[in-house]
Formats: C-alpha cells, structure tokens, sequence
C-alpha cells in the first residue's frame, strides 16, 4: 500500500473510533478534603486547625456563630482566599503552594484554575450580572470559560432553569425576580458548569422567610439527588434535613461534628448546646 493511502486509511480509522471516555471518579476517594487548615487576617486568627472530608454524593452542614470561620473556610477551599498552613485536596489530588507563613500562594494557576471549575460556588447574594439575562447569566461560564458548544449549553441552561422552578424567567432581567427566584438562577448557573461538588454560603439568609423556603426546596431536591455539597448555613432545620454530616464551627475551630440526627438532638458541647438553645427558639 502507497504510504500516503496508509496515512487516510489510519486516519479514517481514527475517526470512527471515538477516544476513550475518561476514567470515573474513584468514589472512595473524598471530593474534598482539608486537613489542618490555618487562616489568619494579620493577627487575627480565623480559622484553626480545622479537617474535614466530603466524600461524594454526601451533605457536609458548616453551622455556627457569625465570627466562627464558616464562611472563610467555604472560600479557603475554593482558593478564594489565601490559608496559611494546612492542605486543601481535591478528589486526592493536594493544592501546590510556594512560599510560608503570610507570603503562601498556589504555586500554579492551572490547577487552581481547574479545582474552581470543578467546585461552583453560591454565594448569599446571587452576583447575577445585571446587563444579562437570566439564561445568559447560566450559559456564560461554560461558553466563556470552558468553551462548550453555546447550543448545547443553552439546552442545559433551559432545562436547570425548569428545573429550579423559574423556566419561564430564561429571557427576564435579574432585576425584574424576586430574591429567591435570583439564588434559584444563581443555583441554576452553578450547576451548569457540571461541577463535582457545590459549595454553598449561606444561600437563605439574605431572603425573606417565605422566599427562603423556594431555595431550600431546591437544595432538598439537590441532596436527594445525592450530589456533593459543602453548606454554610444559619438554618438548623435545613441542616438537619439534608446533612450526611454537621460540623459546629467556634471561634475558627471544630467544637462538634457528627451525624445531624445524634449533634441535634444530644449536643456534648456545651457551647452547641447553647447555640442550637439560640437558633431552634428564633
């Protein structure tokens, strides 16, 4: 055979046998996982000491005072903030740091670049773009960022959309929907990124109470489909309902951690017990 023929015919060959499909996720390894974290702002010290796991499909609950780190330590695993001390491992694989102290960084942009594609963040409030639509604020990552084919996107845009209950809201301004409906589409556009886990901070508080309870529908239906989350929240009986594990967080460490159905109804710290006496009563 003429070598030129041979070239088409491999290459013809090629294209009807599709690469592989990657390897799936080992589920026994955790989608998250921080061990010994240390964050501090100057003297203040945040966050201290702090492990944790969250192995896939389940719901860890960060719950806790204002002041107790939740927040800092929900952005010190999404390299949104610089830690000081500890390793922040995503799917088994540990963040590069250079430099000690005050002066540590991600030693290499890519792989932080990667871990935040991985990991969408909602946050309290909604950062929606304001001069985009609601279904443009959806596709805009995964066309922009990962550079995903725009149809496609815009189908599963349409269909996350419908899915957190505002479908009919796709060609609507942030500022024509209520509060709630804005964190729905915030929720929406995370999981448009196809993440491995989300990471959720404090996604009630800043709604009114009837309004909380369309995003808390949304987050239910989320756990019960067994996705990874990480969830920063004042709201106990969220917590309750959807962990696989609460961590009570004072004063930048773990006072209590453990399964919500024996951390809320027997506390063995005293300081939870006088924090779950405070928000069950509100």
């Amino acid at each position: 055979m003429h070598p030129r023929n041979k070239c088409r015919l491999i290459s013809r060959m090629n294209d009807t046998n599709p690469a592989p499909a990657p390897a799936r996720p080992d589920s026994s390894v955790p989608v998250i996982e921080i061990r010994d974290l240390h964050k501090a702002y100057g003297p203040l010290q945040v966050i201290r000491g702090v492990s944790l796991v969250a192995p896939r499909g389940h719901v860890i609950s960060l719950i806790g005072s204002s002041g107790s780190g939740k927040s800092t330590l929900l952005r010190c695993c999404n390299l949104l903030e610089d830690s000081q001390q500890g390793e922040i491992l995503f799917e088994g694989e540990a963040i590069k740091w250079r430099g000690t102290g005050m002066a540590r960084v991600p030693a290499d942009r890519a792989q932080v670049t990667r871990q935040r594609t991985n990991l969408s963040m909602v946050f309290q409030q909604f950062n929606l773009w304001s001069h985009l639509t609601i279904l443009q604020n959806v596709m805009e990552a995964p066309v922009h960022v990962l550079k995903r084919d725009p149809k496609a996107v815009e189908a599963r845009a349409r269909e996350l959309l419908a899915k957190v209950g505002i479908g009919d809201k796709a060609d609507n301004w942030p500022a024509q929907l209520s509060g709630g409906q804005q964190q729905r589409a915030a929720i929406a556009r995370a999981l448009c990124m196809e993440p491995r886990a989300l990471l959720l901070d404090e996604p009630t508080s800043a709604l009114d109470p009837e309004l909380q309870q369309e995003v808390v529908k949304v987050i239910k239906d989320l756990a019960a489909e067994h996705r990874t989350m990480l969830l920063v929240t004042h709201d106990m009986r969220l917590a309750a309902d959807v962990s696989d594990h609460v961590v009570f967080l004072h004063q930048g460490r773990i006072e209590e951690e453990g399964p919500p159905a024996r951390l809320f109804s027997a506390p063995r710290s005293e300081r939870l017990r006088q924090f779950l006496s405070a928000t069950m009563a509100e």
